[in-house]
């Protein structure tokens, strides 16, 4: 009891030799944290403040805590102080240390009503009379902004008119991301805060630099120079990947998550900073914030632009429906916000050309797993034994988490090189023989831990403290990362994200691969059943592709993505198919917007399909010089044609300009494309027509004035469109209907309608020439999206 009370005194005479005079003491602190009671505030910065108070309470400090709220004393003081009561010490504090940190915290801690001027003027009438009535010099005020972004520039102006300090003391505000929507918006949020504070007393906070791991970085590239110089380069590395899963779904963050989705609330800040621990040069000082800006922006300058065809996002199947609960919206309400994305990032220097760096993070995954991996080129082939070390991996791991360490480590594989880490706070340890991570058991590796784990915001806080901006996020950075990730943001914004069940039902249904200078999923999208897609449960052998019928014949719908990918596939397999039989393929493709993508797809992903012995005919032409835009051969030839190695022989584009003249009946241009149908293709069936509809129910160049009866032993004719050009060359009925297979592709939200009607009229072809589409002998299939199937 006599050693109690002695530790008692020693820890109060600590605290109180601070008042007496500035001489003894470092000066007083005022801490405010606004939005004191909330999530971030109850989880992160309650806890690392008090381990602040408990790191510095011998230092000379003298502090005291504010917690900011917008409720009246009566219902957010016990709110508050439930807070503080599950405060914790670490481990090395022993009990009766602890209990009287606890003590002296809560007695050093109130609540306060900030809402309005005049709440903030009685926080700094408080923190003066505290000042005076305690004899305290002051060191200054740290403002903790726990608020939604959209509020930092009013809270801003309230601080700086009623609550800086005294000339001399400093003023330090920090900002939670997000730090804007996009770049116009960032800008904005930047231009109204600098009219309130001083770019040196913001603190902008990505909680991802103070994780220890992520901390040791730069460090580590330091202290290794000698070793990762020489490999740090395209010569060497074969790729980067900074990975961030998540099992959580957005309970409880639904309104801040629908607003932002995966890419702004991860990939843009939390991963793109790594990026840059991992491609920038490494800083001469490394406390020197001013050179790693620069590091950091030349980085930036760098980066490849990535567009939607840099990305793949997803949503798992139970964020509809949880936002919907949540933010009380109506079963009707859709949200595409994606909560998986993946991405590749290319950096343009001379260091790093070529090497992809793989960035993804997602909800609802199979695991939480937090890491970002270096994979280097391994050239060895062992003849004896391909499992040896040598053959292994070569790889750098920096690991955030990981269930199978339950700890933050870096790992090198011993394939590389053995480290250097020079801080003292972490140490070696040994990995277990029959535990393997990313390809190699743990015993394959040099592994280093943090002696103590320390939680990243107690980092972020202490260095707010001390004033220290090398893990903040500054003005410029910040509009960097935006300009770069905005155009992918804007261009993803109308894109339905693939739709995953979520854990491990999600099985490979997210894995994606570099397909030439885009990334796509690498699976086909696995078959929805109608009961599933109507609101049954669905798992991932029953997902993402609806097939059913519509108007009597077989119907395939899908996301748009998804459904290109699925017609392709069937392109491919028709080909094979005919190939195989007869040594060659007959396609006939129609005009129009729609197919373009198509043409995409098959131009860059379908690399082993047959096309030495294919033969590309026209369903319908317009009269123009088939070298102009607004030919359909043309659209076909930039999107496709000029993309793979089809035989010239085998291109057949319809005659509309003979004799220096556009679709002459004299000139007979029809007669000559029948004539070759019939010559080249036998019985003059074609293998596989593709065909459009348009709002008119229109098909091919076949349209409500075209008088259908007269064509009834023709192949080719020529029509009339109601818009221009109106001289069009076109298939006829009888030559579409003798085809194997038909395929019939409608897209967008604007043949909604359309669809609608079709599905409810009888055949009617002089009305709905489309509905005259009927195969004798082959296969009709529509590839509807669900844009147009659901509207």
């Amino acid at each position: 009891m006599m050693w109690r009370a002695l530790f008692t005194f020693l820890l109060l005479d600590s605290v109180c030799t601070q008042k007496g005079s500035s001489k003894e003491s470092k000066g007083h602190v005022s801490v405010v944290i606004v939005g004191g009671t909330g999530d971030l505030a109850r989880k992160y910065l309650w806890q690392s403040f008090f381990q602040l108070y408990a790191d510095q309470v011998s230092s000379g400090y003298s502090f005291s805590f504010y917690g900011g709220g917008l409720s009246e004393a009566a219902k957010g003081k016990p709110k508050f102080f439930q807070i503080l009561k599950s405060l914790a010490c670490s481990s090395e504090v022993s009990e009766e240390r602890c209990a009287l940190l606890k003590e002296q915290f809560l007695k050093l801690a109130q609540y306060q009503q900030l809402n309005t001027t005049e709440d903030y003027e009685n926080l700094a009438g408080d923190i003066r009379q505290r000042l005076e009535n305690e004899e305290l010099a002051e060191a200054g005020r740290l403002f903790y902004l726990a608020v939604p972004a959209s509020t930092y520039a009013d809270i801003a102006e309230k601080i700086s008119r009623s609550c800086r300090p005294g000339q001399g003391q400093w003023l330090r505000v920090a900002l939670e991301k997000p730090f804007g929507h996009d770049l116009d918006s960032a800008e904005q949020l930047a231009t109204l805060l600098k009219k309130s504070l001083h770019e040196d007393e913001m603190f902008r906070i990505d909680h991802y630099l103070g994780k220890q791991v992520v901390s040791q970085i730069l460090p580590f590239r330091k202290d290794n120079k000698n070793f990762l110089d020489p490999i740090w380069n395209k010569h060497h590395i074969e790729r980067m990947e900074i990975v961030l899963k998540e099992t959580l779904d957005v309970k409880g963050r639904a309104q801040f998550y629908d607003q932002y989705g995966v890419i702004r609330d991860v990939l843009q800040n939390h991963l793109t900073e790594i990026l840059l621990l991992l491609t920038m040069g490494v800083p001469a000082n490394m406390s020197n914030s001013d050179e790693i800006v620069n590091k950091k922006l030349q980085v930036f300058s760098s980066l490849k632009d990535i567009d939607r065809t840099s990305a793949v996002i997803g949503q798992y199947q139970a964020y509809n429906s949880e936002v919907q609960e949540e933010l009380n919206r109506t079963k009707e309400h859709i949200s595409n916000t994606p909560t998986f994305a993946g991405v590749v990032v290319l950096v343009r220097n001379t260091q790093f050309d070529g090497v992809p760096i793989f960035l993804t993070s997602g909800k609802m995954l199979d695991e939480q797993v937090a890491y970002a991996r270096i994979l280097f080129k391994n050239e060895v082939f062992s003849v004896r034994n391909s499992s040896s070390l040598r053959c292994s991996p070569k790889q750098i791991v920096f690991l955030l988490r990981h269930g199978i360490l339950q700890r933050s480590a870096i790992l090198v594989s011993k394939n590389l090189f053995k480290p250097t880490v020079s801080d003292d706070g972490w140490k070696e340890v040994t990995g277990e023989r029959d535990t393997a991570l990313f390809g190699l058991p743990l015993s394959g590796y040099y592994i280093y831990m943090p002696t103590f784990q320390r939680e990243a915001y107690e980092s972020v806080v202490s260095q707010i403290f001390h004033g220290r901006k090398d893990s903040i996020i500054r003005v410029e950075t910040m509009l960097a990362s935006w300009a770069f990730w905005t155009p992918l943001l804007h261009s993803l914004a109308q894109q339905a994200p693939r739709i995953y069940p979520g854990g491990t039902d999600t099985e490979n249904l997210l894995d994606f691969q570099r397909q030439g200078r885009k990334i796509a999923f690498t699976n086909e999208a696995v078959i929805l059943s109608s009961r599933d897609f109507v609101g049954g449960s669905a798992t991932a052998e029953n997902f993402q592709v609806m097939r059913g019928k519509y108007r009597d014949s077989d119907m395939v719908s899908a996301w748009p993505e998804e459904l290109i990918d699925r017609l392709a596939a069937d392109l491919q397999a028709a080909a094979e198919e005919a190939v195989e039989g007869g040594g060659v393929f007959h396609l006939a493709l129609s005009g129009g917007s729609s197919p373009v993508a198509l043409f995409q797809r098959l131009a860059v992903h379908h690399y082993s399909f047959p096309w030495q012995q294919t033969h590309i005919w026209m369903v319908d032409e317009r009269c123009v010089p088939l070298s102009e835009p607004g030919s359909n051969f043309h659209a076909l030839h930039e999107n496709l044609l000029q993309h793979v190695r089809l035989p010239y022989f085998n291109i057949h584009p319809m005659p509309v300009h003979l004799n220096r003249r556009l679709c002459v009946e004299e000139d007979g241009g029809p007669l000559l494309y029948e004539n070759d149908i019939s010559r080249l293709v036998n019985g003059s069936s074609f293998h596989f027509v593709l065909l459009g509809v348009g709002y008119d129910g229109h098909t091919a160049s076949l349209f409500q004035s075209t008088q259908l009866d007269t064509h009834a032993y023709k192949l080719v004719v020529l029509t009339e469109s109601p818009a221009k050009p109106h001289q069009r060359m076109s298939l006829t009925l009888a030559a579409i209907n003798q085809a194997q297979r038909v395929g019939v592709l409608v897209t967008g939200k604007s043949k909604h309608e359309m669809i609608i009607q079709l599905s409810r009229i009888k055949d009617d072809p002089q009305k709905w020439p489309i509905t005259g589409v009927r195969p004798t002998g082959g296969k009709l299939v529509w590839y509807i999206d669900y844009d147009a199937l659901l509207g």
